[in-house]
């Protein structure tokens, strides 16, 4: 009586219900690219950081160089009325300032997400082609008899 090993047994078991072989080799290339799409994703993502914290950094900057500017020129007059226009003025800008600086943070911030999903989404894509064909081409293998 011949003894079967258990890699044999399975692997008669699965041609017996007409499972595809798997071919090791192309399954660790494919997931070696899933890395590879993981770590641009990453640098991607980290370099969106990077330019969302320099653009904050920016902001900042400009708006104590812009307050420090009006407070400088703020000469307070006798008159009520040109004090309220120029605060006005002043509050106009800065509302306009943070508007632009919210609008430029969201729109850094967006891309910044997009384009590192958007590494990962296309790979996930290839992925799936990839190992959809696999199953294809594996499954058109013959049968063991």
């Amino acid at each position: 009586m011949a003894t079967q090993s258990f890699l044999d047994m399975i692997e008669e078991f699965g041609t017996g219900l007409g499972v595809p072989k798997v071919d090791v080799d192309k399954l660790i290339e494919v997931h070696r690219r899933n890395i590879d799409a993981l770590g641009r994703s990453a640098q991607v993502a980290t370099e969106g950081a990077k330019s969302l914290a320099d653009k904050q950094r920016e902001i900042i900057e400009t708006a104590f160089r812009e307050t420090s500017a009006m407070v400088r020129d703020f000469k307070p007059t006798g008159n009520p009325q040109e004090m309220l226009v120029k605060q006005t003025e002043f509050a106009k800008k800065a509302f306009d300032m943070t508007l632009q600086n919210t609008r430029d943070v969201a729109e850094l911030a967006m891309k910044a997400t997009s384009d590192a999903t958007a590494i990962v989404r296309d790979r996930l894509r290839e992925s799936l082609s990839e190992l959809r064909n696999s199953v294809s081409a594996g499954s058109e293998m013959p049968k063991k008899k």
